[in-house]
């Protein structure tokens, strides 16, 4: 059995969509919504095991320990806290995270200066050469992703993937 909602071939991604419709269609669902953000999760989800499995297997990297190391590296120092929202995970993901990048030397835990109950995490540098070896490649990867999208389209895609963060967001 193929698995529908990540096929390749966009003529089965549509009968997928057109399968759950006819399944639960007698119901006041709103189906546009759905298949928009059943795209989103989809999307989202091969982008990342794409990145994952091309640009950051390299380095033994998640998508959420990358995403910790580019914070840093493009903001500094943050408190647990803050990394964890910027990042995008939970703190005891965090937790998790900074653990095994700091038993590779990536990043370096310490008390918060003015407030010893927080934690501050520090790049080292070779997180920082990690992340500046990486970075040129998960963009062309980014590149590769989206070249199918005529410029255009692409700004267009990233306002409008803005507008659903801020609705959701609030």
């Amino acid at each position: 059995m193929t698995s529908r909602f990540v096929s390749e071939d966009p003529a089965e991604l549509v009968q997928a969509e057109r399968d759950v419709r006819a399944r639960i269609g007698d119901h006041a669902f709103d189906f546009e919504a759905m298949a928009v953000i059943s795209n989103i999760y989809r999307a989202a989800n091969v982008v990342r095991n794409h990145m994952e499995q091309k640009v950051l297997c390299e380095y033994d990297l998640s998508w959420g320990a990358f995403t910790v190391l580019f914070v840093l590296w493009i903001w500094g120092d943050q408190e647990t806290r803050h990394l964890a929202a910027e990042a995008g995970v939970t703190k005891g993901t965090l937790t998790g995270v900074l653990k095994t990048l700091e038993a590779r030397g990536f990043v370096h835990r310490r008390p918060h200066p003015g407030d010893g109950r927080l934690v501050v995490v520090h790049l080292e540098p070779a997180g920082r050469q990690a992340i500046e070896d990486l970075f040129p490649r998960f963009n062309q990867q980014e590149a590769f992703a989206s070249s199918n999208l005529p410029p255009e389209d692409r700004e267009r895609l990233a306002a409008l993937l803005r507008v659903v963060i801020r609705t959701v967001q609030g």
